[in-house]
């Protein structure tokens, strides 16, 4: 099923650099630029007809890192039934882990309406934007994918079938020079699953390296394949549908992977109206 754009969709698409054909829609004709088979941009209704591959959970015990992240630390104890407002002033003081030595402010927001929706975005570890903001997905990379997500009719503003909450895989910017490591995943992981608990989204997208070695933690075999091999797959994190795309930061650096990203967001949505047709059947 092909994804339908209005005038203002289509707008965003060609500001972010990828161009969208759909029938019945002609763009004006531009000059032959010979291009690597991976930089030429094909229709993006093509991945639609496929069928993605669906890789089930594991049905045996969880690899090393989620059972980490399962010993229910006191912390973990405490975030299993937090509300938002416990959630956030959790992460703010939360000191599980060293990644809270580089934090200015912890990135971890309650939605303005406390409310359900059927995204969630999860991106890399804060950076210094992020971190300064206290809010993820800040500045020219929040731009851009505030872009990317309107153009498929959601918004980190909007609930229910137009909402999209936006989170870091981890809460803290790692201190200079660090990167986040096995445990520092784990010590996060609690957050992570509560906003996923709390916000009950029809899919879940890892945006970026470290955030899909979170979320693929129930399929190890995945977890370590280049990220440009995970794409287009369907996996699961705690029972949710997982899509895997690139982070804005590498898409304002490779303007060849934004078709790529916008191939992805096409299967996430497809992922939704699926979910929605189970339901709508089931009633």
């Amino acid at each position: 099923m092909a994804l339908e754009l209005d005038e203002r969709q289509r707008a965003m698409l060609q500001e972010m650099g990828v161009r969208v054909w759909m029938p019945g829609i002609d763009f004006a004709p531009e000059p032959v630029v010979p291009a690597s088979p991976a930089a030429r941009i094909t229709s993006t209704a093509e991945p639609q007809r496929k069928t993605p591959p669906v890789v089930p959970a594991a049905a045996v015990a969880p690899p090393v890192v989620l059972a980490q992240s399962l010993q229910t630390p006191a912390h973990a104890r405490v975030i299993v039934g937090s509300d938002w407002d416990e959630l956030v002033e959790s992460a703010a003081s939360c000191q599980a882990c060293g990644l809270c030595a580089g934090r200015k402010q912890a990135t971890l927001c309650a939605p303005e309406h406390r409310r359900t929706a059927d995204w969630v975005v999860v991106g890399d570890p804060p950076d210094g934007d992020e971190d300064r903001l206290g809010r993820p997905f800040a500045e020219q990379a929040g731009l851009l994918l505030d872009n990317m997500l309107r153009a498929v009719r959601v918004s980190r503003q909007g609930e229910g079938a137009a909402g999209a909450y936006l989170t870091n895989v981890v809460k803290c910017r790692p201190p200079m020079g660090k990167l986040p490591q096995a445990g520092d995943l784990a010590a996060c992981a609690a957050y992570l699953r509560r906003e996923i608990a709390l916000v009950q989204p029809k899919v879940i997208v890892a945006m970026g390296r470290f955030a899909v070695q979170a979320l693929l933690v129930e399929h190890p075999e995945h977890a370590a394949l280049p990220l440009g091999k995970q794409r287009g797959t369907v996996y699961r994190y705690a029972g949710t549908p997982v899509v895997v795309t690139y982070h804005p930061q590498v898409l304002l650096r490779s303007s060849a992977d934004k078709a790529k990203a916008w191939a992805d967001l096409c299967l996430a949505t497809q992922v939704v109206r699926d979910a929605d047709a189970s339901l709508q059947s089931a009633s």
